[in-house]
């Protein structure tokens, strides 16, 4: 190159003037908006806009032979800018650095697409943009992207907003806010997609494609055949003017393609996954703008980040390929590269991608199984993240006040439904005791098991109960087996066969006595206190105390085995009884006819293990 420019054969008109020697630099203008046009194109095609310095070095030569001067400042007209960056055979490497300003404030985005329901992988995302957005007060951006027209809805889009608003992930900006950088619905911007197309097309780096399917698919099925990547080998990338207005004046449909080199590489710094690379020859001119002027979603995602001054694209690692894409339109239009980072994706048990096949993951499907919002938000964090210490149960204030982006690791986590079901009921029972006795007896008197959803029954129930609640749909089946009495089933089981045959029709026939005298009901009437009073003379009589006084009372009043505190459950089923609080549908047995159906058994039966229970279930129904 040195010897053509000392012939004088380069394609530029060289202006140059000395300066004075005080002067460091020396100033010349190359210009390049003169001579050969299609040789300028082919010289600026061997430079690298990478590798400046070399750039510098060689053009500083250049000058000193032409001028023979040693120092000039350099300056090419016109600029050397986006039209030739991206020329074939350009460079062989390209590295890509965020170039936004660490003063810059955090602005991240949310960007899901109204297909479906808000997917639990989705609002992990949207929960780590909001708490690296709150944790460096920042702004947390909400986007739509429905440029998949048959298949986004707004009904989609309601529920991801309604699930968005139920976890507490409020946005700044975004549909239903508004805000500077709106419209908000990929659908409203197409204006401004073609306009950033439009700017390409003039600036050279990308050209109308006319290539017909059948081509395309051509393309393809040799690329098989010779077991290449299938990227585009089309004429159009080299067409020449006439070409293309041939083409035009037929009214020949085209897409917009953008030049990629056929060789070199492009990394990325990702914040969670470290230096990544591709080729990109396997790349190929890819597709920005379709034949009916719909925009493609990673033009649309690059446009729309740029214009959104995102400083930060948290995202599924899923998109990590998109990136290479991406990162060369950011290039290309002049965009300052935001910060890229990519999260693991949420893994079934068997570690294959979480999937409708492994029950329920849309976060709707949570909310109405009786999850809290606190939880999920609690649940989700720890998918890939932690503080570093062994708490696992964190406030959403607490979250954001630890959590950093350095510690979200790239190795899938595996969604455990039976961890987040106990996270729910640590939440739920860390309630304020008011807000858990009202979400709990609204369920109630919802479900058709009480006729009221607030009182003193409500109040001592969930009191009771609370310990075995993990989710609120819990309470049902907690409230029925306190109301239950399935003793019939209990003395003919194995397990209360010992129980049965340490003389319980003894403590049966004493109890019945206590009954029938109103001693029992009397206790019962005083409380818990009365119960306690009451249960410790009864086991002086019997001479029974410990396990071998409580089980056998267990099983008679309750008719139960297991449970939560006896003398409180009694108490309970007694107060059930006079506050006529409990619906038909609940399945209640009050102590009148529990006693009525321990005067019907059989123990004689029972002690030969004979089926005595028959009147005894009569009684019951």
């Amino acid at each position: 190159m040195i010897d053509t420019l000392r012939q004088g054969i380069y394609p530029w008109n060289v202006k140059y003037s000395p300066l004075a020697s005080s002067q460091p630099l020396l100033s010349h203008q190359i210009d390049l908006t003169h001579g050969c046009k299609s040789l300028k194109r082919c010289c600026i095609s061997l430079l690298s806009f990478v590798e400046f310095l070399f750039i510098s070095r060689f053009v500083s030569e250049m000058a000193t032979l032409v001028a023979g001067t040693p120092w000039m400042r350099i300056r090419v007209f016109p600029e050397l800018g986006p039209p030739c960056l991206f020329r074939r055979h350009f460079r062989r490497n390209l590295s890509v650095r965020a170039s936004i300003d660490s003063d810059v404030p955090v602005r991240v985005r949310f960007a899901p697409s109204p297909t479906g329901n808000l997917h639990v992988g989705g609002a992990r995302t949207a929960l780590f943009n909001y708490l690296f957005a709150r944790s460096k007060g920042g702004k947390f951006v909400l986007r739509i992207e429905d440029t998949d027209l048959e298949r986004s809805t707004r009904e989609s889009e309601k529920a991801v907003l309604r699930d968005l608003a139920w976890l507490g992930l409020d946005w700044d900006e975004g549909p239903g806010v508004g805000g500077d950088c709106g419209p908000y619905r990929q659908s409203e911007r197409n204006a401004m997609y073609k306009q950033y197309a439009e700017k390409l097309l003039e600036s050279g780096h990308v050209y109308r494609c006319f290539c017909s399917n059948e081509e395309l698919e051509k393309m393809k099925e040799i690329a098989e055949l010779k077991k290449l990547p299938p990227v585009y080998t089309g004429k159009w990338a080299t067409a020449t003017d006439e070409e293309v207005q041939d083409e035009l004046a037929k009214g020949t449909p085209y897409t917009y393609r953008f030049r990629v080199p056929q060789e070199g590489s492009l990394k990325i710094n990702d914040l969670i996954r470290g230096e990544v690379s591709w080729k990109l020859d396997t790349l190929g001119d890819f597709v920005i703008m379709r034949s009916n002027g719909q925009p493609v979603y990673n033009f649309c995602v690059t446009v729309d980040d740029a214009t959104m001054a995102i400083s930060h694209v948290i995202r599924a690692e899923e998109h990590l390929p998109n990136t290479l894409r991406q990162a060369l339109i950011y290039k290309a239009l002049g965009f300052p590269m935001p910060f890229f980072a990519h999260v693991s994706l949420i893994l079934a048990p068997d570690r294959s991608k979480l999937s409708k096949r492994h029950g329920a993951t849309s976060v709707g499907q949570f909310r109405e199984m009786g999850y809290l919002p606190q939880a999920m938000v609690n649940y989700l964090a720890l998918l890939g993240w932690g503080d570093g210490t062994e708490n696992e149960f964190f406030t959403i204030e607490q979250l954001v006040e630890k959590f950093t982006i350095g510690r979200v690791n790239k190795s899938g986590a595996v969604f455990d439904s039976t961890k987040l079901r106990w996270m729910n009921g640590q939440h739920l029972r860390a309630l304020p005791f008011e807000e858990l006795t009202k979400l709990i007896g609204e369920h109630w008197k919802s479900t058709g098991l009480l006729t009221e959803s607030e009182g003193p029954f409500i109040d001592e129930a969930v009191l009771l109960l609370k310990d075995g609640i993990d989710l609120v749909t819990d309470s049902d089946t907690a409230l029925s087996n306190l109301l239950s009495y399935p003793v019939h089933a209990t003395l003919t089981s194995p397990e209360g066969k010992p129980v049965v045959e340490d003389k319980l029709s003894e403590v049966s026939a004493s109890l019945l006595a206590a009954y029938d005298s109103g001693e029992l009901l009397g206790a019962l009437e005083e409380g818990h206190a009365g119960w306690q009073k009451w249960v410790k003379g009864f086991g002086k009589t019997l001479k029974r105390k410990g396990k071998s006084l409580f089980m056998p009372l267990r099983v008679l009043l309750t008719g139960k085995l297991h449970g939560p505190d006896m003398g409180s459950s009694v108490v309970l089923i007694h107060k059930a009884g006079n506050y006529g609080v409990v619906a038909p549908k609940a399945g209640f047995v009050p102590l009148r006819e529990r006693f009525e159906m321990l005067r019907q058994l059989d123990w004689e039966a029972l002690n030969q293990d004979q089926p005595a229970l028959e009147s005894a279930a009569t009684v019951s129904n």
